[in-house]
């Protein structure tokens, strides 16, 4: 069986429903941006504060979240709590829309707070939404030393300058 279909409106739809607090990091932030290159998932830095993670742990649920692995795309059942999913600092999910990745301490980040103190408020198809500031996304892209990574610094870096000048 495939995966989900990717709607990362219906994703952060959910997140927003349960008031989670977080802030939108990875490829697709770097979309939001105007990156042109594609991404199949939504990678997302929740504030740790155990009632928020209480919050995310019911927004799991109502998204069929699953950990995914290579051997198991379709994913594996898992119980999560506030404290459980704080015990773990990234999980690699498959839900009914898609993958979503829940990071807590990017690469050159510490975390939360760091990318939300520059993250701007952006209503995204349909949905309010932290985006982690440009600058942070590629700060993240340029630590975690991937290739996928290397690959989009440049377009990146090109749009910062763009904005910046």
């Amino acid at each position: 069986m495939p995966e989900p279909e990717f709607r990362p409106e219906l994703l952060l739809d959910v997140l927003a429903r349960h008031e989670v607090r977080h802030v939108l990091i990875g490829g697709f932030a770097g979309v939001i941006h105007g990156s042109p290159y594609v991404t199949t998932d939504v990678d997302v830095v929740p504030d740790d504060d155990p009632a928020n993670l209480e919050r995310l742990a019911a927004a799991l649920d109502d998204l069929h979240a699953r950990v995914w692995t290579t051997d198991d795309p379709e994913g594996v059942p898992f119980d999560h709590d506030a404290a459980s999913l704080a015990a773990v600092r990234v999980w690699n999910l498959v839900t009914d829309h898609g993958r979503l990745d829940i990071v807590f301490e990017p690469s050159g980040t510490a975390g939360y707070a760091d990318v939300a103190r520059d993250a701007v408020t952006l209503a995204i198809l349909g949905t309010q939404v932290d985006v982690a500031s440009l600058a942070d996304v590629i700060r993240s892209k340029e630590a975690s030393g991937r290739d996928k990574d290397r690959l989009v610094l440049p377009v990146l870096r090109r749009i910062l300058a763009e904005t910046e000048g």
